[in-house]
């Protein structure tokens, strides 16, 4: 599972929560992303350091775009409805995409954004399921 990578990368290393999903999911999918590729990811967390759009959901969809396009999104039948699928899941779990509205949710001084890297962990991999079912019914 995905959720048994991020602590290595969070606890451990000391990474934020974009660049800890990034991590993970880099090796639980095999993105191929070497490490000067995931320091890009560093400016995400804390909601693109503003409170904005959660880290976590950012990565996330790095990941999906990793997944599903080839050359360019805009040719890719896949990455709208997934992406779709993966803030739907994010909003109604949290009720936002903002790490403004997130955080207070979740964040727990001792243990910081792990709950949100949790369920990021979990709400990709539900959303990669659930989006591969569907593909796999309308064949």
């Amino acid at each position: 599972m995905l959720k048994d990578l991020y602590e290595k990368y969070y606890y451990e290393q000391n990474y934020n929560c974009a660049e800890t999903i990034i991590r993970a999911g880099n090796e639980y999918y095999g993105l191929g992303l070497h490490d000067r590729d995931m320091i890009a990811f560093g400016g995400f967390g804390a909601g693109i350091q503003t409170g904005n759009t959660c880290g976590a959901i950012l990565s996330a969809v790095s990941i999906l775009s990793m997944k599903y396009v080839e050359q360019k999104a805009h040719e890719s039948a896949d990455i709208k409805p997934v992406t779709a699928m993966l803030i739907q899941e994010f909003n109604r779990k949290y009720g936002s995409v903002l790490c403004k509205d997130i955080k207070p949710q979740s964040f727990q001084p001792q243990v910081r954004c792990k709950a949100t890297i949790e369920a990021a962990c979990d709400i990709i991999e539900n959303v990669i399921e659930e989006y591969e079912k569907k593909k796999a019914q309308a064949q």
